[in-house]
């Protein structure tokens, strides 16, 4: 028994690490393979730099210094008028290809709905009753139905993403009556940490207070 107790906080100390530390080499891969890809395709079109990007693509860190640079710099160039201008362009450009026209847009369309700091998406943690009546789970509210949905739904209603647990990059959204749902005073990152902890990181005392009205 003692040394099961000793194996679990040993275990305590390293999960949280090596959790860290997967997901932040999972975001480090992605920027090199994207910086590779930028790479390959300066060597496309200079061959005779190809020798020096070579040498570029494995300086350790270089990627995600060059990635997070291209991001921060389209934020300043998009920011003004002349950006719009052009990111209209561009976006009136995809718009003529088929197939990707449609994932393009589909993406934006989420990206901005999220993102935006205007927007409603994910503002708000909420309980809903799911996958049955009588039990209850946490959602977040992304908005409200609209067009030929909102025509067909009873009543107010309010679109929830349900994430799953622990992986909250996957769920179900639901359309529920805003009635049935109980809104919840903690924040979207503490009922954030709450499913994905499966309930082992409860939120401060003072943040249920929403739910017991």
């Amino acid at each position: 028994m003692r040394l099961k107790k000793t194996f679990v906080a040993g275990l305590l100390v390293w999960l949280p690490l090596t959790i860290t530390v997967w997901v932040l080499w999972q975001l480090l891969s992605v920027f090199d393979g994207i910086f590779r890809a930028m790479v390959g395709a300066i060597g496309t079109v200079a061959p005779p730099a190809q020798p020096l990007l070579d040498r570029l693509v494995h300086t350790p860190g270089l990627g995600v210094v060059v990635v997070i640079a291209a991001i921060l710099l389209t934020g300043v160039l998009v920011a003004n008028m002349v950006g719009q201008w052009w990111l209209r362009q561009w976006d009136a450009l995809i718009a003529r290809i088929p197939i990707v026209k449609s994932i393009y847009s589909s993406v934006k369309q989420v990206s901005d709905t999220v993102f935006a700091s205007n927007g409603n998406a994910f503002r708000q943690a909420v309980m809903v009753q799911y996958p049955r009546a009588g039990s209850w789970t946490i959602g977040f509210v992304t908005g409200v139905p609209g067009g030929e949905v909102a025509r067909n739904l009873p009543g107010e209603h309010i679109s929830v993403y349900v994430p799953t647990t622990p992986n909250p990059t996957s769920g179900f959204f639901l359309m529920i009556p805003r009635a049935e749902v109980v809104e919840l005073s903690m924040s979207v990152d503490e009922a954030l940490k709450y499913v994905i902890s499966m309930g082992v990181v409860a939120p401060p005392p003072h943040a249920g207070a929403a739910a017991q009205r």
